[in-house]
């Protein structure tokens, strides 16, 4: 059983994905490639996704919006085809119910608290749970909708799946202790051996020396 680990490809430069995608193949894990908001939102983002070919694709999204307007957002990016898309949890049931209705084969992907958010951060949103309470609520929620997948912290993997049987898909991995802008964080192994079906891993892969060496670094750690 290969680890399934998603490359988070943040950038609006088509020749850097390209490298990206190139560096990154081996067969020793399952490797995806997830699009977030900086590279959708460039001009040729969209257009580069259209022609990928044989890749695990994610479109990292996190729709949220009325019910009306998530759907129609889902139903004008099916022509790209991703095997995965996020909306946040927080959009509510009605809306989740609603996209994964018209998702067709793409994976419905719930996103749960962000993972730069901590407890003092709910409560200055205005949330009065702590973050592991909200995330198990939205999980139970994420269940009832029958999402296909969840992103949680690889910090509250054990807790969601008691109340979410899909995958569950974990950011804010780290090598070490080198948080950026996270807060909830774990290391590629931990995160694994918490029950996360796949990891999301972006800088530590793409921003900080070479590619093919912190692939070669990620094997390594995992076969520790």
């Amino acid at each position: 059983m290969k680890n399934k680990i998603f490359i988070a490809v943040d950038t609006t430069s088509i020749s850097k994905v390209k490298k990206i995608i190139q560096n990154t193949q081996t067969s020793k894990l399952k490797i995806g490639y997830k699009f977030g908001l900086e590279f959708l939102n460039s001009k040729n983002g969209r257009k580069f996704v259209s022609k990928l070919k044989n890749q695990i694709t994610f479109g990292d999204f996190k729709f949220s919006d009325i019910p009306n307007t998530c759907v129609s957002a889902v139903k004008a990016i099916k022509d790209l085809n991703f095997n995965y898309c996020t909306m946040h949890i927080s959009s509510g049931l009605e809306a989740l119910k609603a996209v994964k209705k018209v998702s067709g084969k793409t994976k419905i992907v719930g996103v749960s608290i962000l993972t730069s958010l901590d407890n003092k951060a709910l409560k200055e949103i205005g949330y009065n749970k702590d973050v592991k309470k909200l995330v198990v609520h939205q999980a139970k929620l994420a269940q009832k909708a029958q999402l296909d997948a969840i992103v949680c912290s690889a910090q509250e993997v054990k807790i969601v799946r008691k109340v979410f049987k899909k995958e569950i898909i974990t950011p804010g991995i780290r090598f070490n202790s080198d948080k950026g802008d996270q807060k909830r964080v774990l290391t590629p192994k931990a995160a694994f051996k918490n029950g996360s079906d796949w990891l999301v891993i972006g800088r530590p892969i793409v921003k900080k020396g070479n590619i093919k060496n912190n692939i070669k670094k990620l094997i390594d750690h995992l076969n520790k």
